[in-house]
């Protein structure tokens, strides 16, 4: 089958798209064998980054103290606070809100509408403007057991065996069986999904999924979601929002209730006192950590910021040793180096092949397993082709027409073939190489049902939590988490602020965690929370 291949690839790369070309009316003919229980465990082990031990170390301090964490996260969990509590003023505080909501992404901005509906006063913190968020770079789909031959139960075994069974059960419960009301909602505030003509929504499968599931937007699901809630937040007048402002610091009261959070204006640097009865954190994932020397699919401001605000108060955090590593981020070209490759584009019919135009795995096993395959087919096998920033594998993308025709691309996956297009790389003739990219933290702030955490009045909602997907998340289920939680923290806060009435303002625990830091012999300069990622031009580095 003859196809053109751009001149942006090396003449190593074209000679390998020449074999994958070659193979590709065999290749999409064939149904790869599932790896076993055991295969998994063995490619997860010998391959994930998850597990390589020299990349983690011992927490010294803090609720989790003894417990392991990869390396960047440990330094600025256990870094200094940004401020000197001494010198700040909480007795005239610059806000006073019922709730208090740091993030606006999804969760933030779903919390916000239901507070706002329950009547409490809020006020919505972000770090750079509403909507600059994981949720805005979300492409494949929303998770939602709502079609006949699937129910809420299926989704539940899959969502937690998906998570190694390590998920607490209470909350892929409360994912699952708010999921089909969670798409009624969003397509009544607005989405425009996926849908034939006769109005029914269009649900395709997802690694991992035993039914097709997942509720798309094309692939722009996630900006299309995002789009909704940022509108209904804007135009709601009893929610105030403030752009460019970081929560640095929460506030407790003289009880150890959370009370508020010290805010800084990310360009002048001006310190503001909100005063809240009660908080929710929502303040997305980590990839701008860059874990391990990763790419990431994340958005700029990604850094953790609700894991260290919270663990400095005194919350536990739940796998906090977990990331998920997307197995198709772009490897070429640079410019996009680590841009997410969305799982639609698998679950259309593109398969993952190596140097030697060979399919080495399922293309749709969880994501874990399948990121895992790839690293083992690059660095076990030497099965990769060489990029100018390390090695990658192709996804063979032509083989998405072959199979639904043409026109599937542009239909189905117009973002992919506009991102490929920029640099001259027509997806629909030619594969496209990939390898993981940081894309999700599994881990994060131990939460109940009601987003509630081990601090009283504050709450967690979206990727800042820890336990709604265990130690690995199904494709199209953090869509549906940061909005069902984001509902529900917002409902719960807003009703916990009803009977809630802060003691006098204190950064007492800033304090506490200090000498924690000193008696632990923690000497490190870092400063935390990180806010922004640090980049350098001169030598490359992340």
């Amino acid at each position: 089958m003859a196809e053109t291949i751009t001149y942006h690839y090396t003449g190593e790369m074209l000679e390998s798209a020449k074999k994958v070309a070659k193979n590709r009316e065999k290749n999409a003919a064939l149904e790869p064998q599932r790896m076993t229980a055991d295969e998994k465990d063995k490619v997860l082990e010998e391959f994930h980054p998850d597990h390589i031990k020299s990349q983690f170390t011992e927490l010294k301090i803090g609720p989790n103290k003894g417990e392991r964490a990869p390396l960047e996260l440990a330094d600025i969990l256990q870094g200094k606070s940004r401020i000197n509590p001494d010198e700040i003023d909480l007795s005239k505080p610059d806000y006073e809100t019922d709730v208090l909501i740091i993030g606006g992404g999804g969760a933030g901005s779903s919390a916000a509408i239901e507070a706002d509906n329950a009547g409490a006063k809020v006020l919505l913190a972000t770090k750079l403007r509403i909507g600059d968020a994981n949720t805005m770079m979300a492409e494949g789909g929303i998770q939602a057991a709502d079609k006949s031959n699937d129910s809420p139960q299926q989704h539940f075994l899959d969502a937690f065996g998906g998570g190694h069974f390590d998920a607490k059960k209470e909350l892929v419960y409360e994912l699952v069986t708010k999921a089909p009301e969670t798409i009624l909602w969003l397509n009544k505030l607005g989405v425009e999904f996926d849908k034939a003509p006769d109005g029914t929504m269009i649900t395709t499968h997802g690694g991992g999924t035993s039914r097709k599931r997942m509720h798309a937007c094309k692939d722009y699901s996630g900006a299309e979601i995002m789009r909704t809630l940022r509108d209904e937040v804007l135009n709601r007048k009893n929610i105030t929002v403030v752009d460019f402002t970081a929560a640095i610091e929460l506030i407790k009261d003289e009880n150890g209730n959370a009370a508020g959070a010290v805010l800084m204006n990310m360009e002048t640097k001006q310190l503001l006192i909100a005063k809240a009865k009660t908080v929710i954190i929502a303040t997305g994932g980590a990839g701008r950590m860059h874990y391990q020397g990763f790419p990431t699919s994340n958005h700029y401001g990604a850094t953790a910021d609700g894991l260290v605000l919270a663990y400095r108060a005194g919350a536990k955090l739940l796998y906090e040793y977990s990331l998920q590593y997307h197995p198709t981020g772009a490897a070429f070209p640079q410019q996009v180096f680590g841009a997410l490759v969305t799982e639609k584009v698998r679950s259309l019919g593109a398969k993952v092949v190596n140097c030697d135009g060979e399919v080495f795995i399922h293309p749709l096993e969880t994501r874990d397993v399948e990121a895992a395959g790839i690293i083992r087919e690059v660095k076990g096998r030497n099965k990769g082709v060489k990029t100018s920033l390390g090695q990658g594998v192709w996804l063979d993308t032509p083989m998405i027409e072959l199979k639904g025709g043409e026109g599937t691309i542009e239909k189905r996956i117009p973002a992919m073939l506009r991102m490929f297009e920029k640099y001259d790389i027509d997806i629909r003739k030619e594969p496209i190489l990939v390898y993981p990219t940081l894309h999700y933290q599994n881990g994060g702030v131990e939460i109940e049902q009601d987003c509630s955490t081990g601090i009283k009045n504050l709450f967690v909602a979206g990727e800042a939590s820890g336990g709604i997907h265990g130690t690995n998340r199904l494709m199209g289920n953090s869509l549906l988490d940061v909005v069902v939680f984001g509902r529900v923290a917002g409902t719960a806060a807003a009703k916990a602020a009803e009977s809630a009435t802060p003691g006098k303002l204190t950064l007492q625990h800033v304090k506490n965690f200090e000498k924690e830091r000193a008696d632990a012999g923690i000497t490190t300069a870092t400063v935390s929370p990180k806010l922004l990622p640090h980049y350098t031009h001169r030598d490359g580095n992340l």
